[in-house]
């Protein structure tokens, strides 16, 4: 790949001038290979370059002025896009060119690789952990299926429990009543013997008392 430069060597313009030296100058700096073409004094050169650079790209004057860069027949841009592209550290991408190893453009797209590479591989360990986590739609439904099942057991289970608390209280109370009613009976059959044991008593004293006035009248 050639990389064509188009300049005006006997240009009145110090502005021009000044700018085709310091692409000139960077380039040769850089040791990139390029090929001045003089458009002053070759009317074929100047006549190709106005005819290949993209309408665009023209100045509103519709005349491309020098300096044009060109990368064999593809046109990379002028002095402005070029400034840009230095001051982005860019140049070699502007220029269409691979950029040596060690150069700054070339560790700027080794760190920029490094992060993209390492975002499609996150978005694809991504994609790949919701495929093998992704479950198909029969077993959801199995799944879903066996819960509510174990659901249903589980309220059987409490309902059968519940029951047997039912039971277990009826049968408590029905104790506590049998155990209330031999207490009543109990206390029944206390009071009848305490009664028995009063009535002898008196019938004890009234013999006693009996005697006693048969004693009396028989002195």
């Amino acid at each position: 790949m050639v990389i064509k430069v188009f300049l005006a060597s006997s240009s009145g313009s110090t502005a021009i001038k000044k700018k085709q030296q310091d692409v000139v100058a960077f380039l040769e700096a850089l040791k990139v290979d390029y090929t001045p073409l003089d458009i002053a004094c070759n009317e074929e050169n100047r006549m190709w370059m106005r005819k290949n650079v993209p309408e665009d790209k023209k100045p509103s004057t519709g005349i491309p002025l020098p300096p044009q860069i060109f990368n064999e027949e593809s046109y990379c841009g002028d002095y402005d896009t070029f400034f840009d592209a230095k001051e982005d550290n860019t140049v070699y991408a502007f220029l269409g060119l691979p950029p040596p190893p060690g150069s700054k453009e070339a560790e700027q797209a080794d760190r920029t690789r490094i992060v993209e590479n390492g975002t499609q591989e996150d978005n694809e360990a991504e994609r790949n952990l919701g495929d093998a986590t992704e479950v198909p739609v029969k077993e959801r439904n199995g799944d879903a299926h066996e819960e509510e099942e174990r659901a249903a057991d589980g309220e059987g289970d409490a309902g059968d429990e519940a029951a047997a608390g039912d039971e277990e209280e009826e049968e408590e109370e029905e104790a506590d009543e049998a155990h209330v009613e031999d207490e009543e009976e109990q206390e029944e059959e206390d009071l009848h013997s305490e009664d028995e044991e009063e009535a002898e008593v008196q019938e004890e004293e009234e013999e006693d008392l009996e005697e006693t006035q048969e004693e009396e009248e028989a002195e």
